[in-house]
């Protein structure tokens, strides 16, 4: 974002801080969130009317009033009439932002049930899922198959199995990608769970699953290198064979066995 954005972006925050408050209810707040977007990429011209930096904010949040009162909860209205008053630099920036404060709901109400830890994990594990099976990526990714077909698809693989919140945003990137690919998309909403519970993020491959107490010990182990809290994001991958590789923001620590025989071959020139 230019600079009139993050301004307009830490602007807008108390809106969403107080309609989280205000409401019990955050899975409406959140697709109420989903849909106005929805509505602002499909309508360029009431985007650009609520996004026009020479308009007053006063006037763009007036505006935004008289086309939703009374088609969303008034917490969603205050957070979109927080949003549009500010002054963006750019459309997307605006339809960003709120997008990111949908997400955020989603995740606020995960830790009201004190769950948030297992829906960054669900939603990790299915986009390596989605990842690794070309037919699925396809399937989920095929803009030409409705929106409805494709949510149905989700629903079919995660109802039941994830919680609530995991399934509701991985329907969202299925069904609203907004031009990026579903990988993309899902490593943007952990990036605004990651910032929202002011943790880092990392991941781990290792050659067989970590043990509670050794992801538990990693994770102090990493917050006290990195500072503040480290959430574990983790990968098993055989080829490895041992030792972990460690990734947190541009970082890498591979102690994998594969890597030391690799250092040595390339030691003897192989």
């Amino acid at each position: 974002m230019q600079g009139s954005s993050r301004a307009a972006a830490v602007g807008s925050r108390e809106a969403l801080t107080g309609a989280l408050a205000a409401t019990a209810d955050r899975s409406r707040l959140a697709e109420e969130l989903f849909a106005v977007v929805g509505a602002l990429d499909s309508n360029p011209t009431l985007r650009r009317a609520l996004a026009d930096p020479s308009r007053e904010g006063a006037d763009k949040a007036s505006l935004a009033e008289q086309l939703l009162a009374g088609k969303v909860s008034a917490e969603t209205l205050v957070v979109l009439k927080g949003v549009v008053g500010q002054r963006w630099s750019t459309e997307r920036d605006l339809s960003d932002t709120l997008e990111s404060y949908g997400v955020e709901t989603v995740i606020a109400a995960a830790e009201a049930a004190d769950r948030a830890d297992r829906v960054e994990d669900e939603l990790f594990h299915f986009e390596r899922i989605v990842a690794a099976n070309e037919q699925l990526r396809g399937a989920l990714g095929d803009q030409t198959v409705a929106a409805e077909h494709r949510a149905a698809l989700v629903d079919s693989l995660l109802q039941d199995k994830v919680a609530p919140e995991t399934l509701a945003l991985a329907r969202q990137a299925v069904v609203a990608p907004r031009g990026r690919r579903f990988d993309r998309t899902v490593a943007g909403f952990l990036d605004t769970a990651s910032a929202r519970r002011e943790q880092q993020t990392a991941t781990v491959t290792s050659a067989v699953p970590l043990t509670e107490d050794d992801r538990n010990r990693l994770a102090v182990e990493l917050a006290s290198i990195y500072g503040g809290k480290v959430h574990l994001n983790t990968v098993v991958d055989p080829r490895v064979l041992g030792g972990v590789k460690i990734e947190i923001g541009d970082e890498v620590i591979d102690g994998t066995i594969m890597r030391k025989i690799d250092a040595a071959r390339r030691a003897m020139g192989a």
